[in-house]
Parts: structure tokens; sequence; C-alpha cells
């Protein structure tokens, strides 16, 4: 039974609102720890109460999870819930007084914009000096990978998972499929462009931009990130401090810190709530600063 309930949630999920294969993947093993100790507790997940749910985030919380890895834990929970209630399953929801974990949100890292410079310039150097046809087109493939990343800010899954067809208008623009399916234009940026033009010359026909021999057909996002990371050792940059997703978070700040309008960030983020863009208004209250300290009449 508790199979089939959580069974039934996903599909809904993936259904009707698109939700990522990442996402469902994730969403089952939450459910599935949290069902397994519901059972332990000898109780239902259709007769679970507040109290029970209040004593697995206390758990969580011994065994040492983060108070953002418990709340995204109580998030799928509660939409569990409320799904068993929307269908009827049960009249109750057990999680709707409950109070979710809270953590101070963590500023994103961010690299500077000379560092990323460096990065881009080391791999359109390796693009145009490898030795062989196969470790040229890897090393195209990563520069390319590496320009579109800070040109549009896309998620790594929405990056190596780019369709041919995803480029328009003379390679001005990408059409990128995000999260629940919705879609947004991306502008490209000269240096972007052309990057993609040399590199579409050189492939093979195919439906994706970034091929490979994989189930899904496309790059994985593990072989990009461990790409990037060893292209950091080789620029000179903390691999430890690189990642995709670090590309995406100085996309968005270096754009605030230039005049970008909070909102325009949002759209091309792709972010549904601007809540979340605002984890970089960080950089706008430097801007700030610096302008008031400089211009001020009065600022010594």
């Amino acid at each position: 039974m508790t199979s089939h309930l959580i069974g039934a949630f996903l599909e809904m999920m993936s259904a009707e609102r698109g939700a990522a294969k990442n996402t469902i993947d994730a969403y089952r093993r939450d459910l599935s720890d949290y069902a397994g100790f519901v059972a332990g507790r000898q109780m239902t997940l259709i007769t679970v109460q507040r109290e029970t749910v209040n004593a697995y985030l206390d758990r969580l919380r011994l065994d040492g999870l983060s108070a953002s890895s418990a709340a995204r834990r109580l998030s799928a929970i509660r939409q569990f819930h409320r799904f068993l209630c929307a269908d009827g399953i049960r009249s109750d929801d057990p999680t709707r007084i409950v109070a979710s974990p809270k953590s101070r949100r963590a500023l994103p890292k961010v690299l500077s914009i000379e560092e990323v410079e460096r990065l881009l310039v080391t791999a359109e150097a390796e693009a145009n000096a490898e030795p062989t046809p196969e470790k040229q087109a890897g090393a195209l493939r990563l520069y390319v990978l590496l320009e579109l990343l800070y040109a549009t800010g896309l998620r790594v899954s929405e990056l190596v998972s780019l369709r041919r067809s995803a480029v328009m208008r003379d390679t001005s623009y990408l059409t990128v499929r995000g999260k629940g399916n919705k879609e947004r234009v991306v502008p490209l940026n000269d240096r972007a462009r052309d990057a993609i033009k040399t590199y579409v010359a050189t492939m093979e026909p195919g439906p994706f931009l970034f091929p490979a021999s994989g189930a899904e057909g496309y790059l994985s996002r593990q072989v990009f990130g461990r790409d990037l990371k060893l292209l950091a050792g080789r620029a000179g940059i903390s691999s430890a401090r690189v990642a995709p997703h670090v590309l995406r978070h100085a996309f968005a700040s270096h754009l605030l810190a230039g005049g970008a309008d909070l909102r325009v960030v949002q759209m091309l983020l792709g972010h549904a709530d601007i809540s979340t863009t605002q984890i970089y208004t960080h950089v706008l209250d430097e801007k700030l600063r610096t302008l008031v300290e400089t211009h001020h009449p009065l600022a010594e």
C-alpha cells in the first residue's frame, strides 16, 4: 500500500507538474525514508499524525542532516500529504502546522570576473591547441559549454540537454525548457554565438547540441562537472571553488553588479518566484553602499 501511494504521487508530479527525473528520484528517496520511519512507529501513511512528523524531523537533526536538507524533505512530505487529501485518501494533513527547519541561507559562491575570464581563455586556448581531432573535439565542447553557461546562467541540466533546435535566429537566442516544463528565451552574447557557430560546424547530424553515447543521448552533468574542475586546476584556480552552479551564480551576480534589474535576472535564470533570485541581493547592497560612499556629499 505504501509503495502504491508514493508511486501514485510521483506519477502525478511527473504528469501534471512536469517534475524532472532528478526531482522525482529525490522525492522517491525522501518519501521512502519517511515511510520507513512511520512504519517503525507502527503507523501507516494514512494514519500518521503530526507528532510523528515532528519526531521524524528530530531524527534527521540527530543524524546530522542540515536544516536546508531537512526542510527539503519536509517539503516533499507536505506535498505528498496534500496529494492524499486532494484525492480523498485521508481527510487531514498532519504536516499543516509543522514548523520547517530554519537555517540562514548561505550566499552563493561566486568567481570574480577575472577568474571566469581565465577559465574561458584557458578553455579556448586548449580547444585551438589539442594535437588530435578527438582531443580537440572534447576541448572545443568544453569551451562551448563554458561560454554558454556564463553567457546564459542555465542550470546544468538545461545546458547539457540542449537540443540543436534550441539555437535560433542566427544563433542570437536559445530556447530553453526548464523546471515545470516551462520554456524561456535567453539571448546570447557575441562570444557565445561565435563559439556555437564554430562548434556546430564540426558536428555530425543529431538531435542534441552535446551528444554522448549514454542512455539519454547527451552529455551527463557529472562528466561536465568533472571536466570543469580539471580545467580550473589547469587555469590556476582551486577546483573546490568551481562547479557548473558556481558559473550560474557568477552570471547572475556579475549582471546585477553591472546594473541589471533583479526581475530581468529572475527571468533569465528561470526562477518562478523572485524570492529565489533575491539570494543575490547582497550584490545590490554592496553596490548601493559603494555608490553612497563615493557620491554622497558628506561621505569621507
